[in-house]
């Protein structure tokens, strides 16, 4: 875990290639719980059901994700990204924002 290596997750495909029987199965929770850099993604949309949108709202369905967490999420792919520092900060930043307007 101290290496932070990113993993990238497409809940959709998983349940539709059968690495998980169902969305419930989905090991994302447990992956979160155990502070892993996971991050949702989408694979081949048009055949396994659903671009990144629909990924993400699967799991916040289906784990009842809070804000915060979504917000993890997110930070987690921007970190993750080939992006040059400061623009990761900044995108970051931009879901700080969003997480505190949550909470006016």
């Amino acid at each position: 875990m101290a290496e932070q290596m990113p993993l990238t997750v497409c809940p959709l495909s998983n349940v539709r290639l059968r690495t998980v029987d169902t969305m419930a199965g989905h090991p994302l929770r447990r992956m979160l719980e155990a502070g892993l850099k996971v991050s949702i993604h989408s694979d081949d949309p048009a055949y396994f059901g659903g671009y990144l949108d629909t990924n993400f709202a699967a799991v916040i369905g289906q784990f009842e994700l809070s804000r915060g967490e979504q917000a993890v999420l997110a930070r987690n792919s921007i970190e993750s990204s080939f992006l040059e520092e400061p623009a990761k900060a900044r995108l970051c930043a931009e879901v700080d924002v969003s997480l505190a307007a949550e909470h006016l």
